[in-house]
């Protein structure tokens, strides 16, 4: 099944992989895709969407099992304040719901930034587009489909970094 994102890929000449997996309405995590598809949850990235007190909406892809800080991200996009986009405004303004939300063939080319982590991987997985399909890319791949902006995004804590 192709989806909108892959044909983007397509288009571009760019190499991935489709992944399938059992959606669990009642779990729609990144911690459960990456048990779903044996994979290392620091390989599995999810797909933020936020909006910044003065460049108005931005998305940060950041590991699974990381927690996004807010103020790197503002940071990061020119912003003196974000916050996450309510789950009910994700399809308007994406094209996509939650739990399906792709970095690639949003609506808009809306400016978008990946976590520095994604580097130190020779694939990493993203949503293709829809609950249950993942994309296997490398992540310069990924750079270059969304022209993303690599940078530091995720909370520090205990064991973390």
């Amino acid at each position: 099944m192709k989806t909108n994102a892959a044909r983007i890929l397509d288009s571009m000449g760019i190499k991935y992989e489709l992944l399938a997996y059992e959606v669990d309405e009642s779990d729609l995590s990144a911690m459960a895709v990456a048990e779903k598809l044996k994979q290392n949850i620091e390989q599995v990235f999810k797909t933020l969407v936020l909006q910044g007190d003065k460049t108005g909406i931005f998305v940060c892809i950041i590991p699974g099992a990381e927690e996004l800080d807010l103020k790197k991200a503002a940071q990061q996009s020119g912003n003196k304040s974000a916050v996450m986009v309510p789950v009910n405004d994700i399809l308007s303004l994406t094209g996509y719901i939650r739990g399906g939300c792709s970095p690639i063939g949003m609506k808009k080319l809306y400016l978008s930034f990946i976590d520095e982590s994604c580097i130190l991987y020779e694939n990493i997985f993203v949503s293709a587009g829809l609950r249950g399909l993942q994309l296997k890319i490398n992540p310069n791949d990924l750079i270059r489909a969304v022209s993303c902006k690599i940078g530091d995004l995720i909370q520090i804590t205990g064991n973390t970094k």
